[in-house]
C-alpha cells in the first residue's frame, strides 16, 4: 500500500493503526514505523537500516515483541519491488 510518506505493511494485521513503512536508500532497505494513536513517534523516530534491525533481533530475549515479525524483510522487498523502487 501506499500513502503520502510512502510504501507501508500492517507489521500487527490486527491493529491497522500501526503502520511499518519502507523505502530504498542506495542499497539498503530501512523501515519507519507510524502508529495513529502516536503523532511523535514518526517525528522523534526516523528510518532504520535493516542491518541495524538484524544487530537489535540478535540480542533480542523473548517478550511480545518480534522484530523479525514486525521488521518483514520479505514484504518490504516485495514492497518496493512491485513499484519499481520509487517512492
Amino acid at each position: 500500500m501506499k500513502d503520502k510518506r510512502g510504501f507501508y505493511y500492517y507489521p500487527f494485521p490486527q491493529n491497522i493503526k500501526i503502520r511499518m513503512y519502507v523505502r530504498k536508500n542506495g542499497s539498503e532497505i530501512c523501515f519507519r514505523l507510524w502508529n495513529s494513536d502516536d503523532s511523535k513517534l514518526w517525528e522523534e523516530h526516523g528510518w532504520v537500516p535493516y542491518g541495524a534491525i538484524k544487530q537489535a533481533a540478535g540480542i533480542y530475549r523473548g517478550g511480545s515483541f518480534d522484530p523479525n515479525k514486525a521488521y518483514d524483510i520479505d514484504i518490504a522487498r516485495t514492497l518496493i519491488k512491485e513499484h519499481g523502487g520509487k517512492q
